[in-house]
């Protein structure tokens, strides 16, 4: 039996996901949480074989799930399920140690497939998806993507700096680099880029 937790923040996907995979004979839906603390919070205490979360939920994103759940050395392998259909996000969810990356109109039958492919070692990647990510290059270093989140979250550059510990003169050469690296004309419009791009 396949143990999972669920991870998604939309109440009605979340019952239809956990009633589509409670139907396969051989998987078995053992907590469907709202956000992402409360899935983390689940994979410690329940240690399942899965966990199953969207992108994009309240506290810990599914991306960052899957590096908390590596960093915490956990034996849960973690397959994203998304309607984002972003190289950059794969990318970044590849680097985070996440066995699977589907859509959310993938077939039933398929996802419950490519869960039992990631539970016995493999890895199960949509097949467009993945064309795409080996065509497009992420610009963008650790520490722009880092300046780049927190001016998209409204910060100025002292707030910035003061953030991650930089000077903010550091901190404008980031923006200055992300901005010309993504070909855009300041940092409102970088942010906007880099989103649509999954780059954040």
């Amino acid at each position: 039996m396949i143990r999972l937790v669920l991870a998604e923040d939309q109440a009605m996907v979340r019952g239809a996901l956990a009633a589509l995979l409670g139907l396969e004979p051989d998987i078995e839906v053992i907590a469907a949480c709202a956000d992402g603390d409360q899935a983390l919070a689940a994979v410690q205490a329940l240690r399942p074989d899965l966990l199953v979360t969207d992108i994009e939920m309240p506290s810990l994103s599914g991306l960052d799930l899957a590096e908390a759940v590596r960093a915490l050395g956990l034996p849960t392998r973690v397959v994203v399920v998304t309607t984002f259909a972003r190289s950059g996000y794969l990318r970044r969810a590849m680097q985070a140690g996440v066995r699977g990356y589907l859509l959310k109109d993938t077939p039933a039958e398929r996802l419950a497939e490519a869960l039992r492919v990631v539970h016995s070692g493999g890895r199960s990647i949509d097949p467009q998806l993945a064309i795409h990510a080996w065509d497009d290059v992420d610009p963008l270093n650790v520490r722009e993507r880092q300046v780049l989140r927190l001016a998209g979250e409204g910060l100025k550059s002292a707030d910035i700096a003061e953030r991650l510990g930089l000077s903010q003169g550091t901190v404008r050469n980031y923006l200055s680099e992300a901005i010309g690296k993504l070909g855009v004309e300041n940092r409102i419009e970088a942010c906007r880029v880099a989103r649509q791009r999954g780059l954040l």
